[in-house]
């Protein structure tokens, strides 16, 4: 049994943490964002003062939002067993520039992009420069992922719209944002845990689904779902994330590292960095693992190279939702989402497990903003990101036939989620990634 200490902005890693917990280890988990503190009440011991709570952990593990960098690498240089990132990893995301000027530096294709701090330069750029372009804020502001805008018009002019937009309604919070050309193709996401010398394991091969409605249709929001395999070292990997290792050793990183990418036949074009979890990915994961996540952590905060044994085949996740999401209306979630009480349709006793049944829970269903009081999940938080429910099988068909029919089981009123994950992969695009020959060896 091992300790573990949890530590986050706003209430990320909370399933992480009662799962670790549920595995037999000590648990003890931080959120610093006083509106979500709540989450995860009833599931995991909470603290007031993470830092308090440093040497009684044997390993302490961020959920890596911005700014943790810095305390990671100061734990780790005072002697502790660290998962989380450094200050130049924080600054892959954060500065969008910076990380693709690491990428261009390391032989890695980029994408033609500039960065601006000023709007009227910005419209003044397209309008003498006309393309698709993609509009990425950086810094702080680029949680509100429906900030992001993907060009149409091929003279530009839909870009310069939304440009105008931004000026006048976020104009005093978007400081700096990216221009990016825009590639088409597969969008794919290729990453890896690394223990602070190398990368271990198997590489993961993650799809995001981000805008709100089947389809792609609606607003930009954090995630409404994901499909991933685990596959060996493969043409993609060895293109782009291979070529970082040197520099995450020499950084010291610990944890997992992926890069949002566009592929087609010509090449690879990196679009994002995310080195540290990404929610609700890191749930998936967890579901695909045969290894005990926590055992594994705890390795790979050693430098262990932990073994990590995965199922075969695919898994997809179906993020479950209420009002107001992905938008803020304190109002909107007082009225649908607060406090509201979570339940399950019956199911035959073998689908579930001994851990889920004490739970109350089924097979599958990971919480993100839930609390449990008096043997009652409700939802907690102000987002309304409620559930991750989750599905596995041989084919990604076989694992979507899981996760909906487990999305049938919860019962939540004013709940609602997209109901097509998994279908690009089963539509052609696993399809043109072994036919273009990114995920066999270089």
């Amino acid at each position: 049994m091992h300790s573990f200490l949890f530590v986050s902005h706003d209430g990320l890693i909370g399933d992480i943490a009662w799962r670790v917990q549920e595995e037999g280890h000590e648990v003890r988990y931080y959120i610093g964002n006083a509106d979500e503190r709540e989450i995860a009440n009833g599931f995991v011991p909470k603290v007031e003062d993470w830092e308090a709570h440093v040497d009684w952990a044997d390993t302490v593990v961020f959920d890596d939002v911005f700014g943790f960098g810095e305390h990671a690498e100061r734990l780790r240089t005072e002697g502790h067993h660290v998962v989380g990132g450094t200050e130049y990893t924080d600054r892959l995301e954060d500065d969008r520039d910076f990380g693709q000027s690491e990428l261009a530096r390391m032989g890695v294709n980029v994408l033609p992009h500039r960065e601006f701090r000023d709007f009227d330069e910005a419209i003044a750029f397209v309008e003498e420069n006309p393309d698709p372009y993609v509009i990425k804020p950086s810094g702080q502001v680029q949680n509100v992922k429906r900030l992001v805008y993907v060009g149409d018009e091929a003279d530009g002019s839909d870009v310069i719209r939304v440009l105008r937009a931004y000026q006048k309604s976020w104009g005093e919070k978007i400081e700096r944002f990216q221009l990016q050309k825009r590639a088409d193709g597969v969008e794919v996401a290729v990453g890896g845990f690394f223990d602070g010398s190398r990368f271990v394991g198997p590489v993961n091969l993650n799809f995001e689904h981000k805008k709100l409605f089947p389809g792609n249709v609606g607003p930009s929001t954090g995630e409404m779902g994901t499909s991933m395999t685990w596959t060996g070292r493969n043409r993609l990997f060895d293109r782009t994330l291979e070529r970082l290792e040197s520099t995450l050793a020499e950084e010291g990183y610990v944890g997992y590292i992926d890069l949002n990418c566009i592929v087609n036949a010509a090449g690879v074009y990196p679009l994002e960095f995310t080195p540290r979890f990404g929610y609700p990915t890191i749930f998936l994961m967890e579901e695909g693992m045969k290894t005990p996540i926590g055992d594994f952590f705890h390795g790979l905060a050693r430098g262990d190279a932990p073994p990590l044994d995965v199922h075969t085949g695919f898994q997809i996740a179906v993020r479950v939702c209420l009002p107001p999401f992905p938008y803020t209306d304190p109002g909107t979630f007082a009225e649908f989402a607060q406090d509201a009480a979570i339940g399950f349709e019956s199911r035959p006793a073998r689908e579930w497990t001994d851990r889920d049944r004490l739970a109350n829970a089924p097979e599958g269903v990971h919480v993100e903003d839930v609390k449990c009081e008096d043997d009652q999940w409700r939802v907690a938080g102000t987002s309304g990101v409620v559930l991750v429910v989750t599905g596995k099988g041989t084919t990604m068909q076989g694992a979507r036939r899981q996760a909906y029919r487990r999305v049938d089981d919860v019962i939540l009123p004013n709940m609602y989620y997209r109901d097509d994950i998994g279908e690009r992969w089963v539509n052609g695009e696993g399809d043109k990634l072994h036919a273009w020959g990114y995920l066999g060896g270089a």
